[in-house]
């Protein structure tokens, strides 16, 4: 309480007691895949297409950088979702925790530097200090300030988002800064040999213009990497354990699964693995849902078997989409790629235009040529009541996700629009009442409790989240004293209750019509 002491006008700013709870956001995928340079094992937010290139594209022979690995198809999953409405996303690179980088013929061990006398007459030679997993760039530069040498230059390097800068440095014994000297002291990316030369120490310098140490990269999936390299651990940020840091994510997608699979790198034991792994996460973090791809070329019958039998998954956290489809590939040609990664981009979409309550099917799925394989109704009968989503092409509506559910057993949890709508109102009023830890644990916190996750939800059910003509139909919180008696209030704890009535889809619409003899006047 404030002290009163002397006469006077004291000003005070009073607490109003409302405190609105705002909703998160529900749009936000991870991807888990390989890719040709960038970080590795660490997430990366990624906000475009553009970023992701420049994230993990790598120079080729003419300087244009290309984000495509043969056998991968995380950049197309990545390109999917963003051309589909995803707005951002993490990804994660792939790479062998073993250290056993699969080499190709880009493989680079060193850099040397022309000098400015002659192209063919090598003035440094860069090396990494460890085999890099994303390209270096050495840019070489006039040296600054004003009475430098002739002999002198500036180096940059830079590897991704750790760049050093060493300035004013030169060739020789004499330099009043050796390059090498610098470079090696100092440098955690790279050692510098200054190479011997004739000629003066002006034409022995490196020259102007920046070079690239090409990253030790896949250009191929290869038999190096393993189940817990998809896995990863929270502590290493490696693998989909490492999103555990990105508390955002919402949506869960591994298609590079399927490359190792096709690469002979898992068998199916281990795809299933991998998909468990991502399942138990889903399921430990309880906000995110796991989309799975199925294995490539399944008929409707063998994918039948392979949900029920093969995996048998059960999970209201997860969710499988079949058959994969058909996009136009990097020479142009149609490509089969595993359709998470487009998935992902439809709930995105669906989210922005409609809602996380709407049902993400009958929705376009764009850049799509066409499914992998056609269903028809009476197949996709066999497949919708066990949880698989179909992709179909319906004449004159194009390419359409046709199927909404979840792999669980569960009527509660069945679709996967309900179980979005709980992670979003769940997570919206754990971040919105975070002042009421420590708060006294009594009859006016309760009502303030009652009244902004009231307010809350009688939004959501203005919007259409929840089902009921009143708001009392549609949802109820409790927080008493019959929920808190004193031995409870002596423990700490703080218990309210709610009850929410979501809306479900209308995955089926019967007409029911009949013959009418019509009304006499």
């Amino acid at each position: 309480m404030p002290e009163y002491l002397s006469p006077g006008v004291y000003i005070q700013e009073v607490d109003s007691g409302t405190r609105p709870i705002e909703g998160v956001g529900t749009a936000c995928a991870a991807f888990i895949g390989m890719a040709p340079n960038g970080p590795a094992n660490t997430p990366q937010l990624i906000t475009n297409w553009t970023q992701y290139v420049e994230t993990f594209g790598s120079l080729d022979d003419g300087g244009k950088r290309s984000p495509h690995m043969a056998g991968s198809y995380l950049s197309h999953s990545v390109y999917g979702y963003f051309l589909n409405g995803g707005g951002r996303c993490y990804v994660t690179r792939v790479v062998p925790s073993n250290g056993k980088a699969a080499r190709g013929d880009a493989e680079v061990a060193q850099l040397q530097l022309p000098s400015r006398a002659s192209k063919s007459a090598p003035s440094l030679t860069i090396k990494a200090k460890a085999p890099p997993n994303q390209d270096i760039e050495v840019e070489i530069s006039p040296p600054t300030g004003e009475g430098q040498p002739d002999g002198a230059f500036t180096i940059r390097i830079k590897m991704g988002a750790d760049e050093e800068v060493y300035e004013n440095v030169g060739l020789g014994r004499r330099a009043a800064k050796n390059v090498a000297e610098a470079v090696n002291t100092a440098s955690k990316l790279v050692t510098v040999v200054e190479e011997p030369g004739t000629g003066t120490l002006a034409e022995r310098a490196p020259e102007i213009g920046t070079q690239v140490l090409r990253a030790i990269r896949q250009t191929a999936i290869q038999p190096v990497v393993q189940v817990d390299d998809f896995g990863g651990n929270a502590s290493d940020r490696s693998g989909m354990e490492g999103l555990q840091i990105a508390e955002d994510v919402t949506m869960v997608s591994c298609p590079d699964l399927m490359a190792a699979y096709q690469a002979g790198v898992m068998d199916r034991d281990a795809v299933k693995a991998v998909q468990l792994k991502m399942i138990a996460h889903c399921e430990l973090m309880g906000d995110r849902i796991a989309i799975l791809d199925p294995l490539p070329d399944l008929t409707p019958q063998e994918v039948k078997t392979w949900r029920l039998s093969e995996t048998n998954y059960d999970s209201k956290y997860a969710t499988l989409y079949y058959p994969w489809i058909k996009v136009a590939g990097p020479d142009g040609r149609p490509m089969p790629i595993p359709p998470s990664g487009y998935m992902a981009g439809i709930w995105a979409r669906n989210d922005n235009e409609r809602g996380v309550h709407k049902a993400p099917a009958n929705e376009v799925v764009r850049g799509a040529l066409a499914p992998a394989a056609a269903i028809t109704k009476g197949e996709q009968d066999t497949l919708n009541p066990v949880g698989v989503n179909c992709i179909r092409s319906f004449t004159g509506r194009g390419v359409r996700v046709w199927g909404a559910r979840t792999l669980s057993s569960d009527p509660a949890w069945r679709y996967i629009n309900v179980r979005r709508l709980f992670n979003y109102v769940e997570k919206s009023i754990e971040n919105g009442t975070q002042w009421v830890v420590f708060e006294p644990n009594d009859q006016d916190l309760w009502a303030r409790v009652r009244r902004d996750v009231g307010a809350f939800l009688t939004g959501a059910w203005r919007e259409g989240m929840l089902f009921g003509n009143t708001s009392s139909e549609a949802f109820f919180v409790k927080c008493d004293e019959e929920l808190n008696p004193q031995d409870v209030r002596d423990r700490g704890q703080l218990f309210i209750d709610i009850g929410l009535a979501p809306v479900k889809p209308a995955e089926f619409v019967v007409f029911r019509l009949s013959q009418y003899a019509g009304g006499g006047a």
